[in-house]
């Protein structure tokens, strides 16, 4: 479940603290979250969600200058809940925060409406430096990321080698990731909201566009990458 929590009232009007929501399916992660970011002198926790549905409506209810979204939510996609957020807030900043390889998903976010990819396991300093980059209207990623982008854009993507898995639409890397966890057909469709038979269309495709040849292929295939993005 969600909290909300008032600004500090302590500070003056000139130095209100600037409120930050927390979103990620795991209950540990927010309150480690909450803990790190109310102990600077600048901002704080209005609220947290483990759900899309949970931070829309904390969203509407506490109005915060920038939510931190994790890739995975419980029941929904972190990438949908961004794109969400640009229609419904643009005005409202989005800083991602994963465990997932950044070489995977950055791009995918950014071009979704995130202004900013950090992954879990770096320093504190660097998460609170990322969040006050994307509340100071800037986009923030890693030294290694912002490299790859800029690389991309000067040598075209023909030229750097990507991953045969940029080939797939969001939704076809969403279904890839549920793949690797090991959720089968019809628990996919209901985490996604559609049905069985799209689930199945995009199955279909995801093996062609990765030349695999059975389902055991497939899952084979999507538990390894689940494993390689979580330890990149």
């Amino acid at each position: 479940m969600s909290t909300t929590r008032p600004t500090d009232s302590t500070v003056g009007p000139s130095q209100a603290k600037a409120k930050v929501l927390v979103v990620d399916d795991h209950a540990v992660v927010r309150q480690g979250l909450t803990q790190l970011i109310n102990r600077e002198k600048d901002m704080c926790v209005c609220g947290d969600a483990e759900t899309a549905a949970e931070a829309l409506k904390m969203m509407a209810a506490t109005h915060p200058d920038v939510a931190i979204v994790d890739v995975s939510l419980k029941e929904d996609s972190g990438l949908d809940l961004v794109k969400d957020v640009k229609i419904r807030f643009p005005k409202l900043p989005v800083l991602v925060l994963s465990m997932h390889d950044e070489t995977f998903y950055a791009e995918r976010f950014l071009r979704a409406g995130a202004r900013g990819y950090i992954m879990k396991e770096v320093a504190t300093e660097k998460v609170m430096t990322a969040i006050r980059r994307v509340l100071a209207g800037e986009v923030y990623l890693s030294e290694r990321m912002s490299s790859r982008i800029l690389h991309k854009l000067v040598d075209g993507p023909a030229r750097q080698g990507g991953s045969a898995l940029d080939a797939l639409s969001d939704r076809e890397l969403e279904v890839f990731r549920l793949i690797g966890t090991g959720l089968g057909t019809r628990d996919i469709a209901k985490r996604l909201h559609v049905s069985v038979k799209t689930v199945e269309a995009h199955r279909a495709h995801i093996k062609d566009k990765l030349k695999l040849d059975t389902a055991t292929e497939l899952l084979q295939h999507a538990i390894q990458w689940m494993q390689d993005s979580e330890s990149a």
